[in-house]
């Protein structure tokens, strides 16, 4: 008998995304191996000017009330005026996250600007767990350094923190060192994103093997479970994690996992706004569904076939399709995608076999 389906109380996410990410820019100063924008140190031609980028934002509160929504880049600092816009989405009572990039514009000043425009949350990028590891890869000199005292800076402030960090063959061995250094820092959440070929990360050797990301979820879930010394931990890409950590839970017979964001995935329970305006699933999930400067928003993410195809993981081929944690994890669809072509077939990155119907 087919084991029932893993069910969690949660949104409705065929009506409202919980997070809302708009790319503000592709202007940045970094040179990172991964960058899934390929981010160049000037604007690209064709960015959505401060009126529309005003009137996206009005759409965001007026359609899906009070999502997450986080401005990233690029580089969003690159973009003139972007304390006003963090004014602008604040007043209409949206949680507003930014993640910057450690450069020289980040600066203690910069940060208290924006606290006090209404920033609810900085999350900045951690991508080792020592300066040598996330400098290579970051491509800059001095920015682990740089990240570490604004992070700092911004807890002193008041500011809650996060950190994100891309995790791949190059530092898959840290997670327990960057799990000390979050718990270190205070960080309201470890955000992980684990590697996803898309961008300057297509041909770089960084995507772990199918047996090294489920040591990874493995890892991650005793880290999570440690009660003596517990941090928040959201994976993008990496939603198999969550269906080893209710193994896990079920294995130190622990109650089910119960939050908000479970099952949050590529068009489900996520948008993706681009620098032009276009709305995708994701970012690391670049399938063109629209453009905010010609469709709206709403109407996209609820009826654009790709969008209800994701939000359908019953629908999935192979054994994505029939496993009883599709609505939990789901697998991750950007690298499926990113490896297979096919954005609702089976993640060929779990080892999971699920039961025979």
């Amino acid at each position: 008998m087919r084991p029932p389906m893993i069910t969690t109380m949660r949104p409705d996410f065929s009506v409202s995304p919980m997070i809302v990410i708009w790319e503000a820019t592709r202007a940045c100063d970094l040179a990172c191996r991964h960058c899934r924008a390929e981010a160049q140190s000037e604007a690209a031609a064709g960015e959505l000017t401060d009126h529309e980028a005003r009137a996206m934002i009005d759409r965001v509160h007026s359609a899906f009330g009070s999502p997450l929504f986080v401005i990233t880049g690029g580089d969003p600092l690159k973009r003139q005026g972007m304390a006003g816009m963090v004014t602008h989405a604040a007043s209409l009572g949206l949680e507003v996250g930014l993640t910057p990039s450690a450069t020289p514009l980040l600066t203690p000043e910069a940060v208290d600007r924006l606290h006090a425009a209404g920033l609810s949350r900085l999350a900045i990028s951690i991508d080792g767990a020592d300066a040598t590891t996330h400098d290579q890869f970051r491509g800059v000199s001095g920015t682990f350094a740089r990240s570490i005292a604004i992070l700092e800076h911004a807890r002193s402030r008041g500011l809650e923190i996060q950190i994100n960090s891309s995790i791949g063959t190059h530092n898959r061995h840290q997670l327990h060192e960057l799990a000390a250094l979050a718990r270190f820092l205070g960080v309201s959440l470890w955000s992980v994103f684990v590697m996803v070929p898309t961008g300057r990360a297509v041909g770089a050797d960084l995507v772990p093997t199918a047996l090294e990301h489920e040591r990874t979820y493995l890892d991650l879930a005793a880290i999570a479970l440690d009660s003596a010394n517990a941090i928040t931990i959201k994976t993008t890409a990496g939603q198999p994690y969550y269906r080893v950590l209710e193994q896990e839970r079920r294995r130190r017979g622990l109650p089910p996992a119960a939050r908000r964001g479970l099952g949050v995935n590529d068009g489900n329970g996520f948008l993706f706004i681009d620098h032009c305006g276009v709305i995708c699933p994701s970012g690391f999930l670049p399938l063109p569904c629209g453009n905010v400067r010609e469709d709206d928003l709403a109407t996209v993410y609820r009826t654009h076939p790709t969008f209800i195809g994701l939000r359908t993981p019953e629908r999935f081929t192979g054994k994505c399709g029939r496993c009883s944690f599709q609505h939990m994890c789901g697998g991750s669809r950007s690298r499926t995608y990113a490896l297979t072509g096919d954005a609702c077939g089976s993640d060929p990155t779990c080892i999971y076999m699920p039961p025979a119907a």
